[in-house]
């Protein structure tokens, strides 16, 4: 395989990546508490902050999103350098064509993970949701921090499928790992931010959740399925053809 092929698959993978931090935003089982978490860690209500153009309440939403998504991308960041570390042991332990075997593993698990994500699969061990419990009072921003380290550590039933997936993905693939796992964080945080000025769009987007989900689920499957198969440097040699015989048209 040649570098610029390596290159493309790893833009390819950064790209998907930062889609699936996107669908776990937008999952049933972070959306919907969004506005709930933002009240909690500003002390503002729902109701408040949904009608509020007040410049000053804006960035006090921004700034605590910022501690909040901090602990999140920490913990998001650490986890994935690990899955990372721990595939290339496994790389070194094991002989012959590992690559391909941990590829193999890491497809099976996100075919199976987008089944459970689209609900064509139950698994109860996943349907229990493991949140900090928080009290009442409004959140410094050292308790917003804490809060996010506490909701990345949850493991709740939609971000544990998706991101599960994204660390196999790190582990398939050792040098690469932590950046598939930064932009997971990206895509993660970058709707996050938005909607926190713009959270009148959430009910909009919770009512086609499901919806949501279905299309990121059958993305996840299609995936595990290009893993497994090994057809990654197939697909990147054909958009490298693909773009420079479009570069070459209009040359000509």
């Amino acid at each position: 395989m040649s570098g610029i092929e390596a290159d493309t698959m790893l833009i390819v993978g950064m790209f998907l990546a930062m889609g699936a931090g996107a669908l776990s935003f937008l999952s049933p089982c972070v959306l919907p508490i969004f506005p709930a978490y933002l009240s909690y860690i500003t002390g503002i209500s729902v109701k408040e902050l949904q009608g509020s153009k007040n410049t000053k309440v804006r960035k006090e939403i921004l700034s605590h999103s910022l501690f909040f998504l901090l602990a999140v991308s920490l913990v998001f960041i650490g986890l994935g350098a690990s899955a990372s570390f721990l595939g290339q042991w496994v790389q070194n332990l094991l002989i012959g064509n590992s690559g391909l075997l941990i590829q193999r593993i890491a497809g099976i698990f996100i075919i199976f993970m987008g089944l459970f994500v689209a609900g064509w699969i139950q698994i109860p061990a996943l349907m229990k949701e493991r949140r900090f419990q928080q009290s009442k009072k409004r959140a410094g921003y050292i308790g917003t921090f804490f809060i996010g380290l506490g909701f990345a550590a949850g493991w709740t039933p939609c971000i544990g499928p998706i991101f599960g997936s994204i660390l196999f993905l790190a582990a398939s693939n050792p040098g690469q790992g932590i950046f598939y796992t930064m932009m997971y964080v990206i895509g993660f945080t970058l709707p996050f931010l938005v909607l926190s000025f713009f959270l009148g769009s959430t009910k909009w987007i919770v009512r086609r959740s499901g919806i949501i989900m279905k299309v990121g689920a059958v993305m996840m499957i299609m995936m595990g399925l290009i893993l497994f198969f090994g057809l990654m440097p197939s697909i990147t040699g054909f958009l490298l053809d693909l773009v420079e015989n479009t570069w070459l048209s209009k040359l000509g």
